[in-house]
């Protein structure tokens, strides 16, 4: 096992080695081109090595291989009358080894392998998919960068920077990711769940049997394919596990999160991909299910996925220089930090359509989740003490005594957002706000100053109106009214959230810089979210609140049942003939939600979902009020 093949790294694709290494591995058997669409979804097409190898010389030259486009999800681009999709290898990212270890190969003893190959999507020649928006993103905020510096060398070197030094500028990222492990077929009470949760009793705490070894498998099997894995815990969702009279646990329903080293963007989205296929099949192989949803249980901490991003200048001289570090000791950032940091909260809105895209991630941005629910940010009370404010959307996330580490965490993403399309629209909102700081020759005390400015402040690229910064608990140092007009009214639905397309025009322009995000991009991406949203609420979303209403029955015995048990279910049985139930005289919610998707009027089935949502969480709440007072359960 020792020998295995597990990954192989860029330098070693070529024709020689890579005959060389699959000759020396018979037990991979199949090579994978996975292609990443627009919603996420990644691409599986299997080839028998043998055939691989006859064509290696093509897939190492970009010849691409056809498929249909039934295996992608591209509205308005890949249409039945014109479905043909190209993939073409991508040769500058590690390869993955996928091990099937249930199938084991007969002359080598080992577990069957797929060869995984990252591979970019072509309609009509064009590159629609999400990995080679963030490769345009990337060689578009890397050059303009470099372009900048080096075109005004005299601004550039007030702050730290040498033109003549630089040799290429990097983008650095990271994922953590955060998930959910249960028993199959074996629940959990939510009061159960939701007082351990505000106890903290399971947050970092020991991991035991089945799930310790699933977590010590996934983290071996990260470092088998390079991926450096840092730290696996459990997070604060979860309750202790009920243990077997054979020394075996039931009942595990555990929330967990595992970081692993940064790498390059196109490599921290490819990693985040694998990773989650070996805690899976880790978890698999012990018995136990995994979700990657971001909130799973209602009432309960959802999960998220927190993205890290930063800038490094690499020099001639082969040092690497954070661009964010601060070159003056009484600042936080240098001033293309700042700028950058300035661009997200700025162009936010046309951002968060590409990474709060689903019904799922609107349940997790709620008050009170450690989830971000306003754009602000917080650099730390002082510049000595780095901030760990846990309520907003972006962090600075910094070490005096490791220069390298400063950069931005933001906490919005989940599970399920496309990590390539995320960080494409980081850079180009980054890019932005580094412009307007070479244009404009700004230092740290001007940008400082703006970024911490107040509502009514005017500021030279922030917007009037509206403040940015926050160094108190969002979540209970202001009212709702006072966030919403400190730092603007948020989305709650992914229909409204598209609207930032129609509704932020200027700030759209951004994203479409240097040809990133193309209209046809952002139409078919728009087209995708929305009817993924209309088909969750009515195939996914009604069917399963409905069979939650139906759970809710009488408990009491009227004989005996208090005038409190009986106002309670009279309240409980108004609320779900309220949702579920249509008469002659009367439509339901429910009903009232479809007909509206029916006449494609969105406006009015966003507004129905919220309606919806808010009387499932007081329907929940008054069934739980209602059961604890009954002695006869």
């Amino acid at each position: 096992m020792k020998e295995m093949c597990y990954v192989i790294p860029k330098q070693n694709h070529n024709e020689k080695d890579l005959r060389e290494i699959l000759d020396n591995n018979p037990q991979i058997r199949f090579v994978s081109l996975g292609g990443v669409d627009l919603i996420g979804h990644e691409t599986e097409a299997k080839i028998p090595v043998k055939l691989f190898l006859e064509d290696l010389d093509q897939f190492l030259v970009g010849i691409a291989v056809q498929t249909d486009g039934s295996s992608v999800y591209l509205p308005r681009i890949a249409s039945l009358d014109n479905a043909k999709i190209d993939m073409k290898a991508d040769i500058d990212v590690n390869w993955f080894v996928d091990y099937n270890y249930d199938n084991i190969h007969e002359e080598s003893g080992r577990p069957t392998g797929m060869l995984k190959i990252p591979c970019f999507l072509l309609h009509e020649g064009i590159p629609v998919d999400s990995r080679h928006i963030l490769k345009n993103a990337l060689e578009f905020f890397e050059d303009s960068i470099e372009r900048m510096i080096k075109d005004d060398s005299e601004f550039a070197k007030s702050h730290g920077i040498d033109p003549e030094q630089l040799k290429r500028v990097h983008v650095t990222a990271a994922t953590e990711l955060e998930f959910w492990v249960r028993s199959p077929n074996d629940p959990r009470d939510i009061e159960e769940l939701t007082t351990s949760q505000e106890l903290n009793e399971q947050y970092w705490a020991k991991t035991r049997g089945s799930v310790r070894t699933a977590l010590e498998t996934s983290l071996e099997l990260m470092g088998k394919y390079g991926m450096e894995p840092e730290m696996g815990h459990k997070e604060v969702g979860g309750v202790k596990a009920r243990l077997q009279h054979d020394g075996s646990f039931s009942g595990i329903m555990e929330q967990l999160e595992i970081d692993w080293k940064y790498s390059n963007a196109m490599q921290a989205g490819d990693n985040e991909l694998f990773v989650k296929t070996i805690i899976k099949e880790a978890f698999r192989r012990n018995g136990m299910d995994v979700t990657f949803l971001a909130k799973p249980i209602p009432g309960v901490a959802g999960s998220g996925e927190h993205t890290h991003i930063g800038v490094a200048a690499e020099l001639k001289d082969g040092k690497r220089v954070n661009l964010f570090y601060p070159q003056r000791k009484d600042h936080f950032m240098s001033p293309i930090g700042y700028a950058s940091l300035m661009g997200i909260l700025k162009n936010y809105e046309i951002m968060n359509p590409f990474i709060t895209s689903s019904n799922e991630a609107f349940k997790r941005l709620k008050k009170g989740f450690e989830a971000p629910i306003c754009i602000v940010t917080s650099l730390g009370r002082t510049v000595e003490i780095p901030s760990r404010n846990r309520t907003i959307l972006i962090g600075l996330i910094r070490d005096s005594n490791n220069p390298m580490a400063t950069r931005f965490e933001l906490r919005a993403p989940n599970p399920h957002t496309n990590t390539f399309l995320c960080m494409a629209t980081m850079l180009m909102a980054m890019e932005d706000g580094i412009s307007h700081v070479f244009k404009n020759k700004r230092d740290e005390d001007s940008l400082l100053s703006e970024l911490s400015k107040r509502p009514e402040d005017k500021g030279l690229y922030l917007e009037t109106g509206r403040a940015y910064r926050s160094e108190n608990n969002v979540f209970d140092d202001y009212t709702d009214d006072e966030r919403d007009r400190f730092f603007g009214k948020v989305p709650s639905t992914v229909y409204e959230n598209l609207m930032s397309f129609k509704n932020y025009p200027e700030k759209l322009q951004v994203l479409k810089k240097g040809g990133v995000f193309r209209d046809t991009i952002i139409e078919s991406y728009e087209a995708a979210a929305l009817n993924k949203w209309r088909t969750e609420i009515e195939h996914r979303i009604i069917p399963d609140m409905i069979k939650e209403i139906c759970g809710f029955k009488a408990l009491h015995d009227p004989a005996n049942a208090s005038d409190l048990d009986i106002s309670n279910w009279l309240a409980i049985r108004d609320l779900r003939l309220e949702l579920m139930k249509d008469s002659l005289n009367k439509t339901s919610l429910f009903t009232l939600l479809k007909e509206a998707l029916d006449r494609e009027n969105l406006q009015l089935a966003s507004e129905l979902q919220k309606t919806i949502y808010q009387k499932m969480d007081n329907l929940r709440m008054l069934y739980t009020h209602y059961k604890r007072n009954l002695l006869d359960i």
